[in-house]
């Protein structure tokens, strides 16, 4: 073939021209020199054909590679065993964009290091630059695990390199800067918190770390806690539950307390939180340390103060009228008697008149102390409230036996007391009421002896008298006076007043209770305390309850808007009434905001223990008005009560506001209380302050509010609107 015919034909196959030249020069060989020469052409063909496929391969090989360590959130490089840039990553070039321009295949990351340090890259390198460079170039090329570097934005890179069998270097680069910022937010919170936390190994439950607040708390100075078993902080009580509470999974133990010890062996209680975490690459828990002594200590007086009365401490009303259910039921069962005493103190008032609170209040321990000394081991006492106490005495062989008890104990009680250096006399006056011919429920058998107490009074006192169902003199005079109250209802006849609540931080007036005042036409104002239970009694309680309702949100929308306004709900209100339509219809109507309405309920209200109570509560929630527990401590709170319940405000009943300055007793109550609030969140308010000493001793706990004669008696709303527009908040509160 000549030349030219050669060329032509080896253009006619352009894409592959070496093995379109085989082609031809086969064919060519052919002719000339036989189909031996043409054949080996043959076989160089394919063996080109079959190169080529393995460098297609390769190439396709390589370009999968370079999407593989694109795709990577690290940033990836190569290196050969001169230290030279053969691969790296786009992420590897945006960790090190500050000099990613110098970055090229053959180019030394030797010299890339040094313009980095040049420019100021490398923070660390910062005055030893050459001594930096030969260090970081020994780590890469005897590579003995991780380490960190730094950069000069502030970024912390993690550094990863391995020798590969040709000598080279594959390095993986990790931006670490967050992590390093949440272990530094972790070491500040550990460290610097005032919550005593500690670290535990899960592997051998030995403590790790500890703050400062640990250190002090359990008073280890130092590292002294460091690597002590976790058992020297845990009671021997509690150490076989260590492992459970120190567990991979520990979470809170909820419902649990434990008690500690600190170093000096004192034993103290906390409530622990405590999350599995990594120490260091080991497993480890974080454990946070709450002491909670002194509020259990707080809670444990509150629990005792919902059975008992605070002054005595004698059995409260509640208690009172469980004693009587248990004696109604033993009757039932096993038969025989007993008998319920309502103990009334002559002449105590005019002690308190006279002496003041402080003597009255000794005066009331002195009389708790007789009669407990007294009654025999079985039989149960309580004071009722104010000067009354009360007796539940079991297995009576008969009245006689009761008569005599009753003798003992006037002539006990009336023996002179020496109170505050001075002899006082006063006397006793008992009604009885046996059981369960008298009264074959509690509530029943208690109100019967009170009226025999009433008519004990009435005929001249210092005596006892048995209950007799023909005792209906007070009961004539109270259906008399619920007609009045009936008409006083119809006719318009009662009015409502107002009186303020104030902010004891800065004076302001915040609230004003709505207080029912009825002027009777021919007794003048009649008390409260005397028609409301008639109310309760007869069912006049809703009309009146919803009158002062209507009245009270009415009248609120002349206040300003940041004041409330207090009315109280009665807990027979709760029983047939909808007492949540009730308020709706009144907030409706008077257009005012059902956050300006506070409602007071008494604690007696969870005495029935329906869902129909707690419902009711939680609709009026959603309304959106807030909910108050009214006398608080008075005879039936408990604990429970403010658990079954979020209420928005505690009212401390004015029982422990009176005489607090010089009682450490009342003030370790109050102060109670008011912890209770700050840790539930709930507003503390004091009733019946009347004076500045109060006032302070109570600010000094820290009680949020205050209500009482210090700062306004009850007024009419003309009245009260006066008030609101000249009054300034009291120097006694500023």
């Amino acid at each position: 073939m000549n030349r030219r015919k050669f060329d032509k034909r080896l253009q006619g196959d352009g894409r592959r021209p070496l093995r379109a030249a085989l082609k031809v020069l086969s064919g060519d060989v052919a002719t000339r020199h036989g189909a031996d020469a043409a054949a080996q052409i043959s076989e160089l063909e394919a063996a080109l054909g079959t190169a080529r496929t393995a460098v297609d391969a390769a190439r396709t090989a390589s370009a999968r590679l370079r999407e593989a360590l694109e795709i990577l959130p690290q940033g990836i490089v190569f290196l050969d065993a001169e230290g030279r840039y053969v691969l790296w990553n786009e992420q590897y070039s945006k960790i090190y964009h500050r000099t990613a321009d110098l970055f090229k295949v053959g180019a030394r990351l030797a010299d890339t290091l040094r313009v980095g340090v040049d420019r100021g890259d490398y923070p660390s390198a910062i005055g030893r630059e050459e001594e930096w460079i030969a260090d970081r170039l020994e780590q890469m090329m005897t590579p003995t695990g991780r380490h960190e570097q730094w950069l000069a934005d502030g970024r912390c890179i993690l550094i990863d390199e391995r020798r590969t069998t040709d000598g080279g270097v594959i390095g993986l680069r990790i931006d670490i800067t967050e992590l390093k910022e949440r272990e530094a937010s972790f070491r500040l919170l550990f460290e610097a918190n005032p919550v005593p936390m500690y670290v535990v190994a899960q592997a051998g439950k030995a403590i790790l770390s500890a703050n400062a607040a640990a250190r002090e708390h359990y008073g280890y100075p130092g590292d002294e806690m460091i690597g002590r078993p976790v058992q020297c902080l845990h009671a021997a009580e509690s150490h076989a539950h260590v492992d459970e509470l120190y567990s991979p999974a520990p979470g809170i133990l909820r419902d649990q307390y434990w008690s500690h010890l600190k170093r000096d062996g004192s034993k103290i209680e906390v409530a622990i939180f405590s999350q599995a975490i990594v120490h260091e690459r080991a497993a480890a828990v974080l454990v946070a340390a709450v002491d909670i002594t002194e509020r259990r200590r707080a809670e444990a007086q509150v629990a005792y103060l919902a059975h008992h009365d605070a002054l005595t401490g004698l059995a409260n009303r509640a208690r009172h009228l469980d004693h009587a259910a248990e004696l109604l039921s033993v009757i039932a069962h096993d038969g025989g008697i007993g008998a319920s005493l309502c103990i009334g103190l002559d002449n105590f008032k005019a002690v308190n008149e006279t002496m003041g609170q402080a003597a009255g209040d000794l005066l009331l321990q002195a009389v708790a102390r007789r009669i407990n000394q007294t009654l025999r081991q079985d039989a149960k006492a309580a004071r009722l409230g104010g000067d009354e106490f009360g007796i539940i005495m079991p297995g009576v062989a008969d009245v006689e036996e009761i008569s005599a008890v009753a003798k003992r104990l006037i002539e006990v009680i009336s023996r002179p007391y020496m109170i505050q250096g001075q002899p006082i006399v006063i006397g006793a006056s008992i009604g009885i009421a046996v059981a369960p011919g008298d009264g074959d429920e509690a509530d029943k058998l208690m109100k019967n002896a009170s009226l025999a107490l009433s008519q004990v009074k009435q005929r001249g006192k210092g005596s006892y008298r048995y209950f007799e169902a023909d005792m209906n003199a007070r009961a004539q005079a109270r259906r008399k006076l619920e007609q009045d109250l009936r008409l006083a209802i119809e006719m318009g006849g009662l009015d409502v007043h107002y009186q303020p609540l104030v902010s004891l931080t800065t004076g302001h007036t915040v609230a004003a209770e709505a207080l029912v005042r009825w002027l009777h036409p021919e007794r003048g104002y009649v008390s409260p305390v005397e028609f409301i239970p008639i109310a309760e009694e007869s069912g006049l309680i809703t009309r009146l309850g919803d009158f002062v309702l209507r009245r009270a949100c009415h009248d609120a929308m002349a206040w300003p808007e940041h004041m409330r306004v207090a009315v109280n709900i009665s807990p027979v209100q709760f029983r047939g009434v909808d007492v949540c339509g009730m308020v709706h219809a009144a907030l409706e109507a008077s257009g005012l905001a059902p956050e300006r309405l506070e409602l007071e309920i008494t604690e007696s209200l969870f005495l029935d223990r329906s869902n129909v109570v707690l419902d009711t509560l939680d609709a009026l929630r959603r309304l959106g008005t807030r909910i108050a527990m009214d006398d608080f401590g008075t005879g039936y709170s408990s604990l429970g009560y403010l658990c079954s319940f979020p209420f928005d405000k505690i009212k401390i009943d004015r029982s422990f506001v009176s005489g607090i300055c010089g009682n450490v007793e009342k003030q370790a109550v109050v102060r109670a209380i008011v912890g209770l609030g700050d840790t539930l969140g709930k507003t503390i308010t004091a009733e019946g302050i009347e004076t500045d000493a109060e006032l302070a001793c109570l600010r000094h706990i820290g009680c949020e509010q205050g209500q009482g004669f210090l700062f306004s008696k009850a007024r009419p709303q003309a009245d009260m609107l006066a008030f609101l527009t000249k009054r300034k908040p009291s120097k006694r509160v500023a």
